[in-house]
């Protein structure tokens, strides 16, 4: 009886010990297993919702310093009025009087004197009524026959050409016209400038 006791307490035999062991790990690294095609799906779907998000957020921006497109059948862009609208050469031409210059909505945004001559046809050209000394707009004043600048005192002449500084340049152009629809365009002025002779500052 003692000794069927103390056989009880005796320690395992070590090759009994091993095989344990070793099947012990083996069963670890079965649960610690991940398969590839797993990993390389959750990879995947990382990078894609990470790619989304990015573009998400980069794509407006970007496109916010894009200028936007020119419109028209002609290749230019509309000229648009404070609300967004259209502009029609014969209904516009009907509500101003000879001589008018109003803004308009011109290329890139900027706005843009739409010029009415005596004969009530429009000007073969558009001016940009941002100031070239430091960018103010630039009203037009009928009473005085010219553009007047308000913040620095530079002052215009009917063709946007400079009068008085300290503005250096005269007021950029676009061309102005008509399309088979009735929409007023504008689009780039690329010529010679008619007023110095030379290369407009604005090309």
């Amino acid at each position: 009886l003692l000794l069927g006791s103390a056989a009880a307490f005796a320690p395992a035999p070590m090759g009994t010990r091993s095989v344990r062991a070793v099947s012990s790990l083996n069963a670890g690294a079965d649960e610690l297993y991940i398969d590839q095609d797993r990993r390389n799906i959750m990879n995947l779907i990382l990078v894609g919702s990470a790619a989304v998000t990015v573009g998400g957020l980069a794509v407006p921006y970007i496109a916010f310093f894009v200028p936007p497109g020119a419109g028209g059948g002609g290749g230019g862009s509309p000229a648009k009025n404070a609300l967004g609208d259209d502009l029609y050469a014969k209904e516009y031409i009907a509500s101003k009087p000879a001589g008018d210059r109003s803004l308009a909505q011109g290329l890139k945004g900027d706005a843009t004197y739409l010029i009415v001559k005596e004969d009530k046809s429009l000007e073969s050209y558009g001016l940009n009524a941002v100031c070239t000394h430091l960018g103010c707009v630039v009203p037009w004043s009928a009473p005085n026959n010219k553009f007047m600048c308000p913040c620095h005192g530079s002052q215009y002449a009917p063709d946007g050409a400079v009068v008085r500084g300290p503005a250096p340049l005269p007021l950029a152009l676009a061309h102005c016209d008509v399309a088979e629809d009735g929409k007023i365009l504008f689009s780039p002025w690329t010529e010679t400038d008619f007023r110095t002779g030379g290369k407009g500052w604005w090309n």
